[in-house]
């Protein structure tokens, strides 16, 4: 057996205990939990949330790109495709939905043993049956999917707008 990887700082943080003695942090990080939230919820942080706490900052980084891209949707709907904010707008949505499934996939499939080392470091391994496996399904088919469909528009974009620069160049007869 191999021995743990060395715990990062945040996770072996102690809190105060009564007449100033140090507790270790006892709180359990579940990976199935993990793995799900940044399944359902990957978008706006509240994986990296749930893992690092609410002063995380890169966790307050999520919702402002999911939010332009929910933008872009509404303009989508309401303005048409033709509308040039939707082209930068919406493949931010794709590209954070597809950020939060390669998350989930990379929490669901950690080991057991380096997720408790990580974000349970003294306690005993848990072991994790199916659940974090269906999330990291679920995530690698909506996010292949979610991918692909942002590559496509975003590419089939770049050429329409090549192809119009191309026709605009052109002199008139």
């Amino acid at each position: 057996m191999t021995t743990p990887p060395p715990h990062p700082p945040s996770a072996s943080r102690s809190i105060s205990g009564i007449q100033g003695q140090t507790v270790p942090r006892t709180h359990y990080r579940s990976k199935t939990l993990a793995a799900w939230l940044a399944l359902l919820l990957g978008t706006l942080g509240l994986h990296r949330f749930y893992l690092h706490g609410f002063g995380d900052w890169l966790g307050w980084l999520h919702p402002l790109p999911t939010a332009l891209g929910l933008l872009g949707v509404h303009r989508l709907r309401n303005l048409g495709q033709d509308d040039p904010w939707v082209w930068v707008l919406l493949p931010l949505l794709g590209l954070m939905i597809s950020q939060a499934m390669l998350t989930a996939i990379y929490c669901a499939l950690t080991s057991d043993e380096r997720w408790d080392a990580r974000h349970n470091p003294g306690q005993p391994v848990t072991s994790t049956t199916w659940g974090p496996v269906l999330a990291a399904v679920l995530a690698l088919l909506l996010g292949g999917g979610v991918l692909m469909g942002t590559i496509a528009y975003s590419g089939q974009k770049f050429f329409e707008w090549q192809h119009d620069k191309s026709l605009s160049s052109m002199p008139s007869t």
